[in-house]
């Protein structure tokens, strides 16, 4: 009887020894597993925030060449003519910025009859830039809103996104850098502007896309090979700006949603295009753009 409760011990030893090595085996399985989806999130995330200091990056580049065409209307406000060939004068230092506009107050040019905007934009399909006049009594641009809230600045900012059609009844997103010019007096002259789509965005993404997966500690370490991930970048209110071509975004996620208003980062699951997709998303950290960034990875 010793001898069968001894092996009845030894089986109940060897089972308790079992189930512990079973506990440990599961555990360390768990424990290795959310390391690497951990891992995951935070090398997303560092994409992510590499990708949101590009742009604004890219963001101040343009600020700069539109400041450099602002610099010499302000230095050549004497005359309507001097105005535009200081607007033509620096044209080919930014490709991307598609037109230069300045909207001066009414009768700062008494011959041009109160009103006087001149617009220097590309032509359609064209390298060119032609002049235009826009505003008139029958169109005072000076009541417009967005007028009225650049005269409220005291430097440059960025206007909301919005959209336009153009004369090719192509409808794509604008936004314009727009900044008050003063004449020696210290008194406002004129609103002077930048118009650019969003396409100069769409390339820098491409870009930042190329680099990361080249990136040979990334692909090694870092990512899934089996996942496809890219970026985007949105407007507060959920609208996708800049995209890769056919990989536009769609937010309907209220959380998201109010997170991209409130400048806050997040991860969250979503579809994309009837993909599974996780999305990574942070604020682009630069002022007057309610701009983010967001990595888009698709779950295979």
């Amino acid at each position: 009887m010793r001898n069968a409760m001894g092996r009845n011990n030894l089986k109940g030893i060897i089972l308790a020894a079992s189930a512990m090595v079973l506990v440990m085996l599961g555990l360390t399985f768990l424990v290795c597993r959310y390391a690497m989806m951990s891992e995951k999130h935070a090398r997303y995330v560092g994409i992510m925030n590499v990708a949101s200091e590009k742009v604004a990056k890219s963001i101040r580049g343009m600020e700069i060449n539109a400041k450099n065409v602002f610099d010499e209307v302000q230095k050549h406000m004497d005359s309507p003519e001097a105005v535009v060939a200081a607007l033509k004068s620096k044209t080919s230092l930014n490709p991307d910025i598609v037109g230069y506009f300045a909207a001066f107050e009414k009768d700062f040019f008494p011959q041009k009859a109160g009103w006087y905007q001149p617009y220097i934009s590309k032509a359609d399909d064209s390298e060119e830039y032609v002049v235009s006049q826009i505003g008139s009594g029958s169109e005072d641009y000076t009541t417009t809103k967005l007028y009225k809230l650049a005269k409220e600045q005291d430097a440059g900012f960025w206007s909301e996104p919005y959209v336009h059609k153009d004369s090719l009844g192509t409808t794509r997103h604008y936004c314009s850098f727009m900044t008050p010019l003063y004449d020696e007096t210290g008194k406002l002259a004129c609103i002077c502007g930048a118009d650019m789509t969003f396409e100069w965005l769409t390339k820098e993404l491409k870009q930042i896309d190329y680099n990361s997966k080249q990136d040979e500690m990334l692909n090694k370490y870092m990512t899934d090979k089996d996942q496809d991930y890219y970026t985007v970048v949105l407007n507060n209110d959920g609208t996708c700006l800049a995209y890769p071509e056919g990989k536009s975004i769609t937010i309907e996620d209220k959380d998201l949603l109010n997170n991209l208003k409130k400048h806050r980062r997040g991860i969250t699951d979503m579809t994309v295009n009837g993909v599974p997709a996780t999305i990574y998303y942070g604020p682009v950290n630069q002022k007057d753009v309610d701009w983010a960034v967001a990595v888009v990875v698709l779950h295979p």
